[in-house]
């Protein structure tokens, strides 16, 4: 098992930054991959970025966020960071990190709390 545990969310004007930070305890040999996911009112959660965690470190975007967001990680104090500037309305959600860890062949899925970031103009 393991746990996800997010922190950073909160209310940010319209062209703010807001930092989210997810820590991981627990079983995390195997995680391979950790990201970011967003879930605003009366949609879908969607990917928002995501992070190998390998040696290259390979990062992935959704469209809307490239060149606002940057996922990084700290491998040493397994946390991986959700840096968000130039923030808009639409950003508005609560942001879930999540994990996909590879133990006996097969691969699990686990997910945080969530943290609410809400951005008004």
């Amino acid at each position: 098992q393991v746990q996800l545990v997010e922190s950073g969310g909160g209310l940010v004007q319209f062209g703010g930054s807001l930092r989210l930070s997810c820590a991981a305890s627990g079983n995390i040999v195997g995680i391979y991959r950790m990201g970011w996911f967003r879930q605003a009112p009366g949609s879908q959660r969607e990917q928002v970025a995501t992070i190998l965690n390998d040696v290259d470190g390979l990062t992935t975007y959704q469209d809307s966020v490239k060149g606002r967001f940057i996922i990084d990680r700290d491998n040493a104090k397994n946390m991986v960071y959700l840096q968000m500037n130039n923030l808009k309305p639409e950003d508005t959600a609560v942001y879930y990190c999540n994990a996909n860890a590879l133990s006996g062949g097969r691969v699990y899925d686990y997910w945080g709390q969530g943290t609410e970031v809400t951005v008004y103009s």
